[in-house]
């Protein structure tokens, strides 16, 4: 009985065997490599999802058969285009400036000539009505009135005097100018030249054949000229007279 305990206990007691089972090398390298594989494959994997913003940015470039460097090339010549370009168009700009300012001082030639041109056809237009026969009073008259408002409180006039005949004897006298006005609403008279003024030489009258006046005279604030009446006066007697209305 005693031995038949003992037994037992030490059978109990007796550590497990282990059973392993030893492959071949050649097996253990198929798995090394297998195992290897599958690592690589999982890298690639990995990679290819972290550059995929670059593999879509070129494909564009690798599905048209582009490379870099044409791109590059193309860049290069519309640079160079589009600065040609901007010069062209500056050069434009500036001959543009040059003819306006050019154009500037040629406008008012213009203006000036067309002015003396108006000025001479006006001047033809007396001389014509120059004529050797006595019109007036001892052959004394007003053979042109002309009367105009260049800005305001302003009166510009342009008289041609002349003398008929043969005009051997030279005419000395004066010129007047009698303004009919009204002012506030009530009839008003103004007459030129004004001696508190002193300007009684611009209306002196010397001539043989004829003389033209021209000048501007400024009446008060507030008159309204209705009409101007030109008269030539010698020694102080009127020898002729003409009106024009405004």
């Amino acid at each position: 009985m005693k031995r038949k305990t003992w037994l037992r206990r030490n059978a109990l007691s007796t550590p497990k065997m282990t059973i392993r089972t030893d492959l071949p090398w050649a097996a253990k390298v198929l798995a090394w490599a297998l195992a290897a594989a599958v690592g690589a494959g999982a890298a690639t994997f990995v990679i290819d999802m972290r550059s995929g913003a670059f593999a879509s940015a070129g494909a564009a470039v690798l599905h048209g058969k582009v490379t870099p460097a044409e791109l590059q090339e193309q860049v290069d010549k519309l640079t160079i285009e589009r600065d040609r370009l901007a010069t062209a168009a500056n050069e434009a700009e500036s001959r543009l400036n040059i003819e306006r300012a050019a154009q500037k001082p040629l406008a008012t030639q213009i203006k000036a000539l067309e002015l003396e041109n108006t000025r001479l056809k006006e001047d033809l237009a007396f001389f014509d009505s120059l004529l050797p026969t006595a019109t007036g009073p001892q052959g004394v008259s007003i053979r042109r009135l002309k009367i105009d408002q260049p800005g305001p409180n302003q009166l510009h006039y342009q008289i041609l005097v002349m003398q008929g005949g043969k005009g051997d004897v030279a005419f000395s006298g004066t010129l007047q100018l009698a303004l009919s006005a009204t002012q506030a609403g009530k009839p008003a008279m103004m007459v030129f030249p004004d001696i508190k003024a002193g300007d009684a030489s611009k209306y002196k009258l010397g001539f043989k054949h004829y003389q033209r006046l021209d000048g501007v005279i400024t009446v008060p604030d507030g008159l309204i000229v209705k009409s101007v009446q030109a008269r030539v006066l010698e020694k102080g007697q009127m020898r002729t007279q003409q009106s024009a209305n405004l």
